[in-house]
């Protein structure tokens, strides 16, 4: 299963960001993006796969497949951080342990411009959950 019912890869969101004119434009990408990863299951939603470091309730759901690609599924109560989970997975999802370990993060959301205009306890939340991903899938 795709986080996002289809594969959408990074260097497709550092596209879309770089087209969106302002962080307003940013914003609603966000928003669109959050729309498009579903929902987990209520049954997901426990405190075993909680993610801890965010204000909004968030969870992460990982499991390794055949292939050893991790499939990575987050969810949130909150819209915007919904979608800046969905540029996390967009970065991580369908890669390997080594791969995940070894993706810059801080470079990646510097090319979209994202931390820019987060409040630091938003950042501070995008990077609890980028933590609690590559802390799930350790080598």
């Amino acid at each position: 299963m795709q986080a996002f019912g289809h594969t959408i890869t990074d260097t497709e969101i550092r596209t879309l960001f770089a087209n969106a004119q302002g962080w307003e434009a940013r914003y609603k990408e966000l928003i669109k993006l959050a729309k498009q990863l579903p929902a987990l299951d209520a049954a997901d939603k426990i405190e075993a796969n909680a993610i801890h470091g965010c204000e909004s309730q968030a969870w992460l759901v990982s499991e390794v497949n055949v292939q050893g690609l991790w499939q990575l599924h987050c969810d949130s109560d909150a819209r915007i951080v919904k979608g800046l989970m969905a540029v996390v997975l967009a970065a991580l999802n369908n890669k390997t342990a080594e791969q995940i370990q070894a993706f810059d993060m801080e470079a990646y959301f510097a090319d979209i411009l994202l931390l820019n205009h987060l409040s630091p306890s938003r950042g501070n939340g995008l990077r609890a959950v980028v933590t609690a991903i590559k802390q799930s899938c350790a080598l």
